[in-house]
């Protein structure tokens, strides 16, 4: 018996033997890839000596909050240009745009329940929120009213008060992870994405059409601003909200409101400016405050309990009125071609964010990124033919003002036209039409435009914005970044014809110039980072961010070094 099974054991060894070592065999040998293709050297320099996470650092841990026209922006303004010129970028300078309006920097805050209990509060001032003066302590008001007869109720109740403006929202608890990166059927929808506009080459123009409110929206907004002049009226001592998304502490916070009347139109290019709360001349409004919604949503319980809650909100500010004007940091490689170097590449990424956090993922991932992929060309003695200008933005947070005022006075300006309104199928809608382009004599010599604004995650391909005509260009230039087997280090393979909006791409498309943003990987932008209290360096992600920073430079360098620019899509208002 164990004769036998022995000699079974070597006939089947001798029969797999054969098998195994024809598995051992090495398979069809990728070439080896050439050390002296810029490509390559450029992969080399981005993912083995990078230094896209100490420039970050610098930005977020070191200068902090970049709030447009703060101390903080105009230190990293400063900063980014002293860096750039250190690195070998020529012509690094600063460039003025505005007037923009008052600089905010808070001095000193904090806020608590100190009856019944003591309860200390995580929570935060709205960005250019007056000051409390000291502290003040105050009885909790909760203003739960959806009419005029509710708010009647109020009447002489509200002086002093602190004031919570808005109904607890309900938190759930989270079985989905908070990060996420972009799957095969996210990637699948963006390459089957219907050309924008109805048209194969027509992209969006980043004005958009405006909006036009239905009645039942309208009539909400017009007695939310009723609410907040109410309180004011009243003398109501601070406004406090809950945080319009996020739990676990985590508080998404922007600027305060300013109360005025709500127009017809609201947003696009027909809708009239209103005041904002950085503006000189703004109308007077109250101090305001975020807290987290968990601590927001047990002081209403509280007072629907009947119990009596009074708080102390000290905010301390400082406003900066010298100056009131935004800068722009710009820097170059000169172009080396006799013919070519009067053309421009550019690359970039604002640099303004909000103040809670540092503005790590929000948008000092896509400052650190183009800053890096300049010194990787410089760094190589890469020289390209056209010009490499880097550009980066203040004022986006606000509405892309920075990148917009550059567009405008170096290349060009649409004057608006009818902007439209939607939804469409309204009595008074209207198609949208561009108004007249006027343009500069750069506006021929200008290239293309790339910009990084989606925080920390990889680079997974570029939005088309309607340009069809880039397509076979930007898959060659993706097909350098292929993994190799048992590789997953790029992934970056995704072209995708629409259109992406909110970030600085926008002010050079809409103009008909080239611009666009990278696909990238969401990680925690929406659920965690973006405008919130979280947006700080530790959810950064390094390795994505040297993979970003390569491709840019890959991307930026093979511009600069085509025989022709990059093609356009037909411009708007000609």
């Amino acid at each position: 018996m164990i004769r036998r099974q022995f000699a079974a054991t070597l006939l089947l060894l001798a029969l797999l033997v054969p098998y195994a070592a024809f598995g051992q065999q090495p398979g069809p040998q990728q070439p080896a890839p050439d050390p002296n293709d810029p490509i390559v050297r450029i992969k080399d320099e981005g993912m083995n000596r990078s230094q896209v996470m100490q420039t970050l650092s610098y930005l977020s841990d070191v200068i902090g909050p970049r709030l447009t026209a703060s101390p903080g922006m105009k230190r990293a303004n400063n900063w980014t240009r002293e860096t750039l010129e250190k690195w070998g970028m020529q012509n690094a300078h600063l460039e003025a745009w505005g007037p923009f309006g008052r600089g905010w920097s808070l001095k000193r805050f904090s806020a608590q329940v100190v009856d019944p209990l003591n309860i200390p509060l995580i929570a935060y001032p709205k960005a250019w929120s007056p000051a409390t003066n000291g502290a003040i302590t105050g009885d909790v008001v909760y203003l739960d009213a959806k009419t005029e007869a509710d708010l009647e109720k109020y009447k002489g109740k509200l002086k002093g008060a602190i004031v919570l403006t808005q109904a607890p929202r309900e938190l759930k608890a989270r079985f989905e992870p908070l990060g996420k990166r972009q799957d095969e059927k996210a990637l699948l929808a963006l390459a089957d994405a219907n050309p924008p506009g109805g048209g194969q080459n027509r992209g969006g123009g980043g004005g958009g059409g405006g909006f036009r409110m239905t009645p039942e929206q309208r009539a909400t907004a017009q007695f939310n601003v009723r609410k907040l002049m109410f309180a004011m009226d009243e003398g109501a001592a601070v406004l406090a909200d809950g945080s319009r998304a996020g739990d676990g502490g985590t508080i998404f916070v922007q600027q305060a409101t300013v109360p005025q009347p709500v127009p017809d139109v609201p947003f696009g290019p027909g809708a009239p400016r209103q005041k904002a709360s950085y503006d000189k001349d703004a109308p007077k409004y109250l101090p305001q405050i975020v807290l987290a919604n968990e601590h927001y949503n047990r002081i209403v319980r509280m007072l629907q309990a009947g119990e009596k809650v009074r708080m102390e909100v000290n905010i301390a500010v400082e406003w900066q009125d010298t100056d009131p004007m935004g800068y722009n940091t710009v820097a170059e490689i000169p172009g080396s071609d006799p013919t070519l170097k009067d053309e421009i590449v550019m690359l970039g990424g604002h640099m303004d964010s909000w103040h809670a956090g540092t503005g790590a993922t929000d948008n000092g991932a896509g400052v650190a990124v183009a800053m890096e992929a300049m010194r990787i060309i410089q760094a190589l003695g890469l020289k390209p033919k056209r010009t490499i200008r880097i550009g980066l933005w203040t004022g986006e947070e606000e509405g892309l003002l920075g990148s917009a005022a550059y567009v405008k006075q170096h290349f060009g300006n649409l004057e608006p036209g009818n902007p439209g309104v939607v939804p469409p199928g309204t009595p008074d809608s209207q198609p949208a039409a561009p108004g007249k382009l006027t343009t500069t004599p750069e506006y021929d010599k200008f290239d293309c435009y790339f910009n990084l604004d989606n925080g920390t995650g990889k680079i997974r391909g570029v939005y088309m914005q309607g340009n069809e005509a880039v397509r076979p260009i930007f898959r060659q230039w993706l097909m350098s970044f292929r993994d190799r087997p048992n590789e997953t280090i790029w992934q970056a393979n995704t072209l995708s014809i629409s259109n992406t909006g909110g970030t600085d791409h926008l002010s050079f498309d809409r103009i008909g110039l080239p611009g666009f943003q990278f696909i990238q990987d969401e990680i925690e932008y929406d659920t965690r980072t973006h405008h919130s209290n979280m947006d700080v360096f530790d959810r950064i992600q390094a390795d994505d961010m040297k993979q970003a920073a390569t491709i840019m430079a890959a991307f930026v360098y093979q511009t600069a070094n085509r025989d022709e620019k990059i093609p356009r899509k037909p411009a708007p208002g000609r």
